[in-house]
């Protein structure tokens, strides 16, 4: 239907005049401040009408009234569609199917208001819309205030059997009494059965569903455990052992069915979360599980699952093509990470998830994101909502994740702030928020859906040391440079494959390439002191900020690289976090008093440190390890994490590992694995100028190539995922600038890298293939001659290079001399006699006019 049609009494469609289309006129009450005199609900209920009459919504009547009728209401500008349910002119009478009216328990939205407005402009409408209205069929209906009731309306020809009956369900009001939910059905089989017809709104079939769903989980978790947290049938629910707190979060988040666990930092809320879906899957039928986390936990998840279920998950990529594919494979688990959602909603909502999974929920504290927005329209019978820090600066934060839980948990926001801040009563700040109130009630009405333990609670019950990986996206300039220094390593890596040798230049080339693909990790600033390009530093300063949310929480954050310190102190000192810089370049004297400073200074939470802290160093007073990235020896990994996990430690540990994804840090990762040590930490020594040889190289070389050939590919389609990581990925649906958006980091600093590699440019100039014009027939023909040529020599050389015994003739074999300084091969040719001189000057005349009829082709 066009904008600015109508319905007439007798139920046809004539033209009204449209209002005119972009932004409505302005409305006389402020949107921000409540006007004195005027309480919270009456500011919010005008709010609404003034703002829905002023629309072009396009409107259509889908029953038979005109006025007591079903409407679909479409916005233009967003093109969703609502239903509005008119059934007269009092508060909470009617219905709407968008959030807005689910939650602001004022019984109207825009929506409403619009189909009441247009209703209104006809006097035959506007006098059936103030008249008494009973229809023939009875209704049963929710209606929407501060309290959720369930109202049965007797219809015109309802039968004398049928009002008795329901006398039994409701009181004199109408309301449904406490306990009927549970035989709610027989209600409905009565006056079926008495051939009455009686309509149901599905907001009622759905809130009383949901009551007795909670009542028959409360059952079945009883019944198979017994004993509660305590009992042994956990023991065969997970591979591993849940700590008694978390077999608590456990019942608890499937008790609930929606839930939050807001434990702290480290105390294993993934693990919980698994759990958690294996029991729903056991107990109670879930077939999906959907799991949104940041980008760089995806591989997390995955990994833990493998771990705790023996399964695998299937992570779903971005593009178009990986969507489709990833969402109609089997699997229970499917992980998306929060840019995805937006892109996938509609494969999402076909695929309909059972349970939804939220990781670190935080992500949608802001609800003007569209992240939020999307995120909270995702649908499904359970959730379970993970963060551990579910109030950072602001309750509204704490409403938009409670929000995804359960809409109707904490009421509308306006009256949820209404109740618990103060504003500022001076008319010059009037609106500024200047404490809060009454902040306790707002636990008691958690409780449940939320469960929060604390570290200090538990800590009998915690593992000495807990790991996290977060993988994270390289940009695409990363890539591009990453690739770069990959096809040098690749090029050597396929010369030693062949010869079994690398000459001094070669293993000098192959260190720094290697070094630059792991410095590019973490930012281009690493290689290129005039950009700062990258994700990961970031990442590390959000968990940073969560470790630190713990009242005197102290964190070693290590770095093989000075350039990464940089950055963090920069980004620290904006957010007034003290901390301390240890390199190899502090004096000896001066380290005493930089390790006192942090263990004694509450002041000071950071301890920024390279590699020439991970030995000999004693700070078991931190509980945190964060390493942005990985050294090849997993020696110094543990040397890393041994400075705060040692004796002496009364606390459990937390660590924290960045992985560049799908680069040669994922590559490390996956073949060493953290277990046993395959380099000889050639690469952890700080210079590109390392000797290595004989079975030392033989080894270094193997390992180098295990390493390269582990490195995933980026998934096909996830360019756009990349592009968006590195930008954020979000956007604010009012148009604001997103809140806590990095600041640039200025460049230019002067200090370097306690470990250089040789300058970019050199290497790849050094390196780069030559290029030429090349199509035509006759090059193709001198390209094969050259390659039987080279063919010919390899079969003569290779074996010298191996120690194989030689395939040719020994007088070919005689041909071949070694360099003995450097070990290079040679072939040794005799002069030929004058007439077969003569014949190979015209072969070679033949081929260089070849060659040149080629390029001049080209240059033209």
């Amino acid at each position: 239907e066009r904008a600015g049609t109508r319905p007439s009494a007798n139920g046809h469609r004539r033209k009204s005049r449209a209002q005119p289309r972009g932004k409505p006129p302005h409305a006389a009450l402020s949107r921000t401040l409540k006007p004195a005199g005027m309480t919270v609900d009456e500011w919010q209920q005008r709010l609404r009408r003034e703002y829905g009459r002023a629309q072009s919504f396009r409107w259509k009547n889908l029953g038979e009234h005109p006025v007591f009728s079903e409407f679909e209401v479409t916005n233009p500008e967003t093109r969703r569609t609502y239903r509005v349910r008119i059934r007269g002119a009092a508060r909470g009478e009617n219905f709407c199917t968008c959030p807005d009216f689910a939650v602001n328990t004022l019984g109207a939205c825009k929506h409403v208001e619009f189909v009441l407005g247009r209703l209104e402009r006809g006097a035959e409408t506007r006098r059936a819309l103030t008249a008494e209205h009973q229809p023939e069929a009875s209704e049963v209906f929710m209606r929407y205030g501060v309290k959720r009731e369930i109202v049965f309306r007797a219809g015109a020809s309802c039968p004398p059997v049928v009002r008795a009956l329901a006398a039994g369900f409701f009181d004199d009001a109408g309301v449904l009494r406490p306990g009927a939910p549970a035989r709610f059905e027989k209600f409905i089989e009565g006056a079926r059965r008495a051939g009455h017809d009686l309509h149901v709104g599905d907001d009622c079939l759905k809130f009383l569903a949901d009551a007795r769903d909670r009542e028959h989980r409360a059952r079945v978790l009883d019944r198979a455990f017994p004993r509660g947290a305590a009992d042994p049938a956990f023991d065969k629910l997970i591979r591993g052992t849940l700590a008694p707190y978390q077999r608590q979060g456990v019942l608890f988040a499937v008790r609930a069915g929606r839930a939050l666990i807001a434990d702290e930092m480290g105390l294993g809320k993934t693990v919980q979360a698994i759990a958690a879906a294996a029991l729903f899957r056991r107990e109670f039928g879930v077939e999906r599980v959907l799991i949104v986390c940041p980008t760089s936990l995806k591989h997390q998840w995955k990994s833990e699952i493998a771990r705790f279920l023996g399964e695998e998950a299937l992570i779903v990529g971005s593009g178009y093509a990986a969507r489709q594919v990833g969402f109609e494979a089997a699997s229970f688990f499917k992980i998306v990470n929060y840019d995805v959602v937006h892109r996938a909603q509609e494969e999402i909502r076909r695929w309909a998830p059972d349970l939804v999974i939220l990781d670190e929920a935080q992500r949608i504290k802001n609800w003007k994101t569209r992240t939020a927005g999307v995120v909270k329209r995702l649908e499904s019978p359970y959730a379970v909502v993970l963060t551990g820090t579910p109030l950072e600066n602001r309750l509204e934060e704490l409403h938009s994740i409670v929000e995804f839980v359960d809409r109707h948990r904490l009421g509308p926001l306006f009256r949820f702030l209404e109740r618990h801040q103060v504003l500022e009563d001076n008319l010059q700040r009037a609106g500024k928020v200047v404490g809060y109130r009454d902040l306790d009630a707002i636990g008691r009405t958690l409780e449940p859906v939320l469960i929060r333990r604390r570290k200090k609670e538990i800590l009998t019950q915690l593992p000495e040391r807990m790991e996290k990986k977060y993988f994270v996206s390289l940009t695409p300039k990363q890539r591009a440079i990453h690739g770069e220094f990959a096809e040098i390593v690749g090029r050597i890596v396929r010369k030693w494959q062949r010869f079994h040798f690398l000459s001094e230049e070669d293993r000098r080339r192959l260190m720094a390439a290697l070094q630059s693909m792991r410095m590019v990790c973490d930012s281009t600033y690493l290689i290129d002191p005039e950009t700062n390009d990258g994700n990961k530093i970031d990442e590390v300063i959000t968990v940073l900020g969560e470790m630190l949310e713990e009242p005197g929480a102290k964190v070693v954050v290590f770095s093989s690289w000075l350039r990464v310190h940089e950055l963090i102190r920069d980004r620290a000192g904006q957010k007034g976090w003290g901390h301390v810089f240890f390199h190899g370049g502090v004096p000896g004297s001066k380290r005493g008093d930089l390790i006192a400073r942090f263990r004694d200074d509450d002041d000071c939470r950071l301890f920024l440190s390279t590699d020439a802290g991970g030995v000999g160093l004693n700070l078991q007073f931190a509980s945190n390890v964060v390493n942005v990235d990985l050294p090849w020896n997993p020696a110094v990994l543990e040397q890393r994490v041994g400075r705060v996990h040692r004796i002496g430690q009364r606390r459990s540990v937390r660590v924290a590992n960045f992985i560049a994804e799908n680069s040669i840090e994922h590559g490390i990762l996956s073949v060493l694995g953290f277990k046993t040590s395959m380099f000889v930490g050639a690469l952890d020594g700080g210079s590109p100028d390392v000797a290595l040889g004989g079975s030392r190289l033989q080894k270094f070389m193997e390992t180098v190539e295990k390493t390269t050939a582990a490195i995933p590919a980026a998934p096909a389609g996830d360019a756009e995922a990349v592009a968006l990581d590195a930008t954020g990925g979000d956007e604010i649906e009012s148009g604001e600038e997103p809140i806590g958006a990095a600041p640039a980091v200025a460049s230019g600093g002067a200090s370097m890298p306690e470990t250089s590699p040789a300058p970019a440019a050199a290497i790849v100039a050094a390196t780069a293939p030559v290029s030429a014009p090349a199509s035509a027939d006759t090059l193709m023909g001198v390209l094969s001659s050259a390659a039987s040529l080279f063919q010919s020599l390899v079969s003569i050389a290779a074996p010298a290079y191996t120690g194989q015994r030689a395939s040719v003739a020994p007088s070919a074999a005689r041909l071949v001399s070694r360099d003995e300084k450097t070990g290079e091969q040679f072939i040794r040719l005799p002069l030929p006699t004058p007439d077969a001189a003569q014949k190979i000057a015209g072969a070679l005349r033949t081929v260089a006019e070849a060659l040149a009829a080629v390029f001049s082709a080209g240059k033209g």
